[in-house]
């Protein structure tokens, strides 16, 4: 993949499909910038000449050329700036793509530590930054060695020793000036890429937690953050800012030494006889045009410390490893109806963290129903990603239909095994479109009927729009049960063999939890169903339950039998049935 290699490199290699366009819009800003010097220099020449007034077919070439390079150089700038961004475009686009379908192939066990603000600083921002590497780096850098170069040879055939300085003033502004911006700006560049990346994170921590802030008066603390980040990334800017300018003054300095050496040596050449007068006049005019090639060299030496850090950030992405491979030939995928087992599995989220699952097995034939419950972190949400080919285990088997799930493609895991989870995100569009997002072609009536054994068509058809009321962004404009509800209804539309249903009551009250465990176990009645849940009323309706606690199993068997005996389940009902009469 290349991760030897520099993050300039790589994005050099990114962008060889559209080598073709690039190079072509590199012509063409040459041709637009030499169109500037030729402007420039039979400019300087006409007027000379036209003070001796000598006949006027004398000056007609002249005249045309000016016409001509002052046409030339518009057109050429604007076919520059139209196939340069043409051809950009399309590599941003094509590494968006990348980076996209390397966060859903890494999501969720993949990123177990990444913040949701700062991948989106990386897939928008960073992704973005990197453009300036062929806009305002390579395109500049290749018409500056090339009208640079046409420029120093045209001031040596009229007199070598101008073509001399015009070199050295060329040089030092466009080498000398970008390496001391490029030295100073390195250290500023990879903090304000980090700073960004800090800011954009923090931002949408508060956006998403705006409710919760200001009820319990910590807004201002996190305002508060948010400012400080934000005046450090100013500063940041500033001295990226700072050291441009720094830049710019350099080869404004450099253009106007080199107008003076042009007449410090050009003055006694025509003196000597050795220069025509009226040459005079381009020699000292030509450093003002052949500068214009060279002044945007000190900045992008500057973005191109901004492109490398930017750049870092995003093939971090694309270089993490991801937490489970398909297989290079996959097998085809068993038809339905479904069995999955599960023998003797272990698995973790890190190489080097303790086992989440040690010694798991559980049997989901068709139609049958378990439950699966105890104490955070016993190892539940952990299985159901082993489950759902989120995450490989390490040892055991994972069968469907008697297949080894890493003998499949994730993909075609996922059509069959199907997840309601407890924070499924609902998008901020109409109710039937958020149900469509299982099954692009369902009708109304199936829409309907996913509604009914959810338990919420009644409250549908009581909306003056219907399925095309809005539910708001993540669901904000419907209660936490109702949003749970549209969830199942989405997995019921999708009817997938096997349904993996995560604390679809996490974060509800107690008698909507039990109202919603009710329903989707009435729902999911001859399904095939694992239920990851934290309650325990209502699991008398589930075939078997089984009791997890340090990613093992302690305890198995059906709702009366467990409660039947002292152990981990009876004890969890006793607390549970102690909290709920508290409650009441």
């Amino acid at each position: 993949m290349g991760e030897g290699r520099g993050p300039v490199l790589r994005l050099l290699a990114a962008g060889r499909p559209a080598g073709g366009r690039l190079g072509l819009a590199a012509l063409c800003g040459a041709l637009a910038l030499g169109s500037g010097v030729g402007l420039m220099a039979t400019s300087a020449w006409l007027i000379s000449r036209a003070a001796q007034h000598p006949p006027v077919l004398v000056l007609m070439v002249a005249i045309v050329a000016v016409r001509a390079f002052g046409i030339g150089r518009g057109v050429f700038r604007y076919a520059e700036r139209l196939i340069g961004h043409d051809a950009t475009f399309r590599i941003l686009a094509d590494l968006r793509v990348r980076v996209y379908e390397r966060l859903e192939r890494l999501v969720p066990a993949g990123l177990p530590q990444a913040r949701g603000g700062d991948l989106l600083g990386r897939l928008v921002a960073d992704v973005d930054a990197v453009q300036d590497l062929y806009l305002r780096v390579l395109l500049p850098s290749a018409a500056a060695v090339l009208v640079g170069g046409a420029s120093v040879g045209l001031a040596w055939s009229l007199l070598p020793s101008a073509g001399v300085l015009l070199l050295a003033g060329l040089l030092l502004a466009g080498v000398v000036a970008p390496w001391l911006s490029a030295a100073v700006a390195r250290r500023a560049e990879h903090r304000t890429a980090d700073l960004r990346g800090e800011l954009t994170a923090h931002v949408v921590d508060v956006l998403h937690g705006a409710p919760e802030l200001v009820a319990y008066g910590a807004a201002a603390d996190r305002l508060a953050t948010a400012a400080r980040l934000d005046d450090g990334l100013t500063r940041a800017a500033a001295r990226s800012s700072a050291t441009a300018g720094a830049g710019a003054a350099v080869t404004a300095l450099a253009g106007g030494l080199a107008v003076w050496g042009a007449l410090v040596v050009g003055i006694p050449a025509v003196r000597s006889g050795h220069l025509d007068g009226t040459l005079l006049a381009v020699l000292a005019l030509l450093p003002l045009a052949a500068f214009e090639v060279v002044a945007g060299l000190p900045l992008a030496a500057q973005q191109l410390q901004r492109v490398r850090r930017s750049a870092a950030r995003v093939f971090a992405v694309l270089d993490r490893e991801e937490p489970v491979r398909d297989p290079a030939a996959p097998i085809t995928l068993p038809e339905p109806p479904c069995t999955l087992r599960v023998t003797d599995v272990r698995a973790r989220w890190t190489p080097d963290g303790p086992y989440a699952l040690d010694g798991v097995s559980l049997d989901l034939t068709p139609g049958r129903r378990c439950a699966l419950v105890g104490p955070s972190g016993s190892g539940k949400t952990t299985l159901t990603a082993v489950l759902l080919r989120f995450l490989s285990h390490e040892s055991g088997l994972v069968t469907l239909n008697g297949v080894e799930l890493s003998e499949l493609a994730g993909d075609d895991v996922r059509r069959l095994v199907g997840l309601c989870g407890q924070d499924a995100h609902l998008f901020d569009t109409t109710i039937g479109e958020n149900l469509r997002l299982a099954r692009r072609s369902a009708t109304d009536g199936e829409i309907r009927d996913a509604l009914r054994r959810a338990r919420l068509l009644d409250w549908v058809e009581t909306l003056p729009r219907g399925l095309d009321t809005r539910v708001g962004e993540e669901g904000a404009q419907v209660s936490g049960g109702q949003r749970q509800r549209i969830a199942l209804a989405r997995a019921l539309l999708a009817d997938f063999p096997v349904l993996l249903l995560d604390e679809p009551a996490e974060h509800l009250d107690v008698s909507t939890a039990d109202e919603l465990t009710a329903d989707l176990l009435a729902a999911t009645e001859g399904r095939t169903t694992l239920l990851v849940t934290h309650r325990l009323a209502g699991l008398d309706a589930v075939d078997e339950i089984v009791v997890l606690d340090g990613g093992r199993v302690v305890q198995r068997g059906g709702h009366a039998d467990l409660l039947a005996r002292p152990g981990p389940y009876r004890a969890m009902w006793d607390r549970e049935r102690r909290h709920d009469h508290a409650l009441c």
